[in-house]
């Protein structure tokens, strides 16, 4: 079966690492029960705990994109640390097809 994989990484400019890293894994977990989501991991490299990816798997890309496009998507985002500030630039989104595993 061909999933659909979204990436996203950001680069936390003003230290507020922790309280990012607080509020996923405190997330409300809307996005859980959104048709067609498979799951989700939010990580960040050794050592580095500023840059931030985020991968969700999709079974298809519209399932990603009616979340993406949905109410509950916006809403998801209310939990963002107040004053939370990215790197310019830092911010990048990739999506794939997995056709293999």
């Amino acid at each position: 079966m061909q999933t659909f994989v979204v990436i996203s990484k950001f680069t936390i400019a003003n230290g507020l690492d922790d309280a990012v890293h607080a509020a996923f894994c405190q997330r409300p977990h809307r996005v859980d029960s959104a048709p067609g989501f498979l799951g989700m991991e939010v990580m960040h490299p050794v050592g580095k705990t500023a840059d931030v990816w985020l991968v969700t798997r999709w079974v298809d890309e519209s399932s990603y994109q009616n979340w993406h496009r949905s109410h509950e998507y916006h809403a998801s985002h209310t939990g963002i640390p107040k004053g939370l500030k990215l790197v310019r630039g830092s911010t990048e989104i990739q999506s794939f097809h997995v056709f293999a595993n």
